[in-house]
């Protein structure tokens, strides 16, 4: 990797701690359980090539994506796994994702019309899975209309439909084990209100699914943000960090008091200060909420973000730490000596998730693939 990406600010993605992640899962899951590996929103943030070549080495059944367009792309850089779209097509999308062989997802009788309809069209037989709705939402043939849309299903698959897989999203098992045992009732319930041929393949668990209640597992499980090192719940294993956020100082500079910093001049200093201008702002998505909230790391000691952050820089208090100088890296996501921030932290400080702040990262900020196993 060209040494100019890491001159301004990069991510780096550890490929050896995302595999020990998804080994975690698997583990947890049993060996009965294949591997579906969420990939979407390129790899939640982390670069989709990158995670499909590190994730390839552990077998998984195939990728889970949520749009053709991501099912497509996989296919161009050489996927030949099986690739199933996890949320429904709208029905422009629906001809290139049958022309890319994906597995498409269907959630209603107009989304399975339109598959079939395709798929004859193309003259090829085309794998779908039936989204049943336990309780998110949000998609999903309703758990409770099933005598109405089950004949439709079965007859699609008379034709030119192949019936692949089953499946719901669970809602909150990263909250705890109920609710995840009240979707699988509702789900169970509806396939034994159907005839559901040998050979699909039913699948319920996301990461917090697995770890929590690996004997729902089924034939295969979706982790998704355990695997990049978010937190799955209170008292549930702890993810390796796989992606650290880092950028150059690039001025620093003394403030006396009352000097501030900033648009809106939202921090003045109390007394005389050290300054360190670091280039990283909200441009690369570091978030803006992290103005006067959030920390870095900074030759192994933790330093308060103050002043707002801007488009493309960031300001850090570095009063009382002896040799800093432009050109040092400071740290917004990983480690620093003893010293950590993990995403979920950053997340914490600008009231969201760890799915946002990874996935907020633009392609500004290059995406560089390490493996410190090798």
């Amino acid at each position: 990797m060209s040494t100019h990406l890491r001159d301004r600010a990069w991510m780096e993605v550890q490929a050896d701690a995302l595999i020990r992640n998804a080994q975690a899962v698997r583990a947890s899951a049993g060996d009965g359980a294949r591997l579906i590996p969420m990939v979407k929103a390129d790899a939640y943030g982390l670069g989709v090539d990158g995670a499909v070549r590190a994730l390839e080495t552990l077998d998984p059944w195939g990728f889970g994506v949520a749009t053709a367009a991501e099912g497509v792309a996989l296919r161009r850089s050489g996927v030949e796994l099986p690739i199933v779209v996890v949320s429904p097509l709208p029905p422009s999308a629906v001809d290139s994702a049958v022309r890319a062989g994906l597995q498409i997802s269907v959630s209603n009788a107009e989304g399975l019309a339109a598959v079939e309809a395709a798929a004859c069209r193309a003259g090829r037989e085309v794998a779908v899975h039936v989204e049943v709705d336990t309780g998110m939402g949000r998609a999903g043939f309703d758990w409770r209309q099933v005598s109405e849309w089950a004949p439709l299903v079965a007859a699609a698959a008379d034709g030119c439909v192949v019936w692949a897989g089953c499946y719901t999203h669970l809602h909150s098992a990263d909250e705890g084990p109920e609710t995840v045992r009240d979707q699988w009732g509702r789900l169970r319930e509806t396939l034994n209100a159907m005839v559901v041929p040998d050979g699909v393949m039913i699948h319920v668990l996301n990461s917090a699914g697995a770890m929590r209640l690996p004997e729902y597992a089924c034939a295969a499980v979706r982790p998704g943000i355990f695997l990049y090192g978010g937190r799955i719940g209170a008292g549930q294993p702890e993810p390796e960090t796989v992606a650290s956020v880092c950028a150059r100082i690039v001025h620093i500079r003394t403030a006396e008091a009352g000097d501030t910093v900033g648009y809106g001049a939202t921090y003045a200093a109390e007394a005389r200060q050290q300054w360190a201008t670091v280039s990283i702002g909200y441009g690369d998505g570091l978030p803006r909420g992290l103005g006067n909230t959030g920390d870095a790391l900074v030759a192994g000691r933790c330093v308060p973000i103050i002043g707002r952050i801007s488009m493309d820089v960031t300001v850090v208090n570095i009063t009382g730490i002896a040799g800093v100088s432009v050109g040092d890296v400071a740290t917004f996501i990983g480690s620093d000596g003893d010293e950590r921030i993990t995403v979920d932290e950053v997340a914490e400080h600008v009231n969201s998730i760890s799915y946002e702040v990874l996935t907020g990262f633009t392609p500004r900020l290059p995406r560089i693939w390490v493996d410190h196993g090798e």
